[in-house]
Order: structure tokens, then sequence, then C-alpha cells
């Protein structure tokens, strides 16, 4: 069904499993207690090529099509989400407008340093009063100049506190709105004007971080517009269907973690005598656990596949957001059960595994956002 993958993924697909389980997963707890990732760990994933997974080769990236990205995304799965939810930031909605709609100025001017993580990248879209409604920004736009002013705030912004550079959208013609009056536009942190608001205090994504962005006649050259002025909220649809592949792949790699470590631990935990994993009951939740996750994988390498073709893969995006993140929510609900008591302690992974799993069917579009556009194409196609 799918397309073999190249002898390159394969290998570096065993490189990065190695590097999850010898280097990172020992410092899982770690990132849990301090909420910061060690900087040895991002030093390595630099090295491995990691932050420029989706960045060409022309300008010094790995150049990984969707489906070899989402392959790669399952094995950083496997491991901390804070620790994946950083790099992943950076190589899907952080890097892809550039990638694919920029200038080649701009391509040449950054793409090279993202690629290996000298500049870490972020995207900016959300506000209090867009979120789901991305059409309803209140950040503006104005032209002075050859400079391009920028004021409102953005929040929930993944690595706003760490990030170099942010593409942002702001409204550059009220009257147009989502309809041509929406721009693209990379800002440096050391833009004038800009700053980091408050950073965020969550529920889990531990060592990952997320902060208002604000900007108070932020001045960005006119070179910095991303695509076509204007055309900034087709261009976030482009890019955010791109990262709901990447956000499934990562949740499929959870999910495979998670069902091993719970297959492992149902025959080592005795009860009444003999192993839990004896037990019918155990034995038909990961039967689910891993039926569901097959499917979600496949949902997921099926919309990736179609992206690397070309062909319009909104629906299928948005399915494979949809499933893989209720999946692994279903997952790691199941996988701290099985542990009974020792799933809801801190000190293992089921329960760290468990809060980080909900904010994946909140963000990147929510999961009823995702019906909705899935029905909309469902009904555009008869």
């Amino acid at each position: 069904m799918f397309a073999k993958l190249t002898t390159e993924v394969e290998q570096m697909r065993t490189m990065i499993r190695n590097f999850v389980e010898n280097e990172v997963e020992p410092c899982a707890q770690q990132i849990e207690e301090e909420d910061a990732i060690p900087e040895h760990l991002v030093e390595k994933a630099k090295a491995l090529g990691l932050f420029g997974m989706s960045i060409p080769e022309e300008y010094g990236g790995i150049g990984l099509n969707t489906v070899g990205k989402a392959v790669i995304l399952q094995e950083l799965g496997r491991t901390h989400n804070g620790f994946v939810s950083l790099i992943s930031a950076h190589t899907g909605i952080g890097s892809t407008g550039l990638v694919k709609l920029a200038s080649e100025r701009l391509k040449e001017k950054y793409l090279p340093r993202m690629a290996t993580g000298e500049l870490i990248a972020a995207f900016a879209l959300s506000e209090p009063s867009a979120g789901s409604d991305a059409t309803n920004l209140k950040t503006r736009a104005e032209k002075r100049g050859d400079k391009w002013i920028l004021n409102g705030m953005k929040h929930f912004i993944t690595n706003g506190p760490v990030a170099d550079v942010i593409t942002v959208f702001a409204v550059t013609d009220k009257e147009k709105g989502a309809k041509g009056g929406i721009t693209a536009f990379l800002v440096e942190k050391n833009f004038p004007g800009f700053s980091v608001g408050k950073i965020d205090k969550k529920m889990g994504l531990r060592g990952s971080y997320t902060s208002q962005i604000i900007f108070e006649d932020c001045e960005v050259p006119e070179e910095n517009v991303i695509g076509e002025v204007g055309m900034g909220y087709v261009s976030a649809l482009k890019i955010l269907g791109e990262g709901r592949v990447g956000l499934a792949a990562r949740s499929v790699g959870s999910c495979d973690k998670l069902i091993e470590m719970s297959a492992r631990y149902a025959k080592e935990r005795v009860q009444f005598g003999k192993p839990i994993a004896e037990n019918q009951g155990i034995q038909w939740m990961l039967a689910e656990m891993a039926t569901e996750t097959e499917a979600a994988r496949t949902l997921t390498l099926k919309a990736a596949q179609l992206i690397d073709e070309g062909k319009k893969a909104i629906k299928e995006a948005s399915m494979a957001k949809l499933f893989a993140t209720e999946v692994f929510n279903r997952v790691a609900d199941k996988a701290v059960q099985i542990h009974g008591g020792m799933g809801y302690i801190a000190e293992y992974p089921a329960e760290r595994f468990y809060r980080d799993a909900r904010i994946t069917k909140i963000y990147e579009g929510t999961n009823e956002i995702q019906k909705i556009i899935i029905a909309r194409q469902v009904l555009n196609e008869v």
C-alpha cells in the first residue's frame, strides 16, 4: 500500500531509536522534575540532524519527505513528549511555511541556520480571540516605508520563549479579512518591538515552553513577508495540514511505547498467584490498544504519502490527526489502568504520557474542528 522506505530513512530510524532509548529516556524523569531539557540532548539532536528534517539538502537539511518525517516522529514519540515538542514545533509548523512559500532570499538567509538548530523556530497564529476561529485575528500589520509595523499579541505559542524566528500571521487588510487580508511574516526575536510575555504553566509537556508573544510597533523588513501579501490565511491552512500529520505520527509512537510498557508490566505483575497478563480483561485492553494503534499508523502514513504525491490531503490529514490523537488518549488511559496504582504515580512513565496525551486533542486544531473539516470535504465530494 505504501512506498518502501529508502535505506537512508531506515538507517536514520534505527539511529533515532537508539538515541531515544539510550540517551533521552534515561533523562525523562529529570526533564519532568526540572521542567527543562538537558542541553546535551538538544546538542545531540542537532548533531543527528533532527532540526533539519524538513529542510531541503541544498539549505543544509536532511530533506525528508512527509512519509520519512512521519517515520522519524514515530520514533521520537516513544519518549518524553516535551522533548519531542521542541523539535517537532521547529521542524513542522515552524519551518514548513518558509520551506514551501518563502522567497529564495529568505530561504538562503534563514534555512541553513534553522537546519543546524542554531535558530529555533515557532509558529504564531493563536490569539485570545482567535483559536479555532483563526479568521478573527486582532494582530495588525501596517506598511510604513520599507517596513511592516506589527501590533498585537499571540498566545499559547510553542517554543515562544526560546524561538529565534517565528512565523507570525497578522491582518493587513481588515476589510478583506481571511479572503486576502491576512499576511504571514517571518519575525526575528531581536526585531525592535518584539517581546516574550507570560510563560504558561501547563498540565504536561514539561520542558516544552509556550508563551505569549507581544508586538509593540514591531518593525519587520518588507522582505520578511512569507508568500504573497494577503494570502496568509491560505498559507496557514497549508502549514497546519502537514503539521497535523506530524502530530499524528508522534501520537502513534507514544502508543507503541505505552503498549510495550503495559505488556511488559502485565507479564511481570502477579496477582492471585498468576501474572495479570493471563486475565482476559487485561488481554482485551492490550488487543484494543494494539489494533487502534495500527489503524492510526496506517491512516497517518496514507495522509503523508498523499502529501508527498502532491495530492490534496485536507481530509486525510485531519482524519489522521483526529483519530491518532483520540487513540493516544485511549491507549494512555488503558496503560494507566493496566499499571493500576503504579500508573498513577509520577515516577512511572504511564502517568506522564497520560497527562501529555491530553493536549494533542486541542492544539494544531481541536478535534472538533477536524470533524468539521472532514465533514465539509465529504459533503464536497458528492
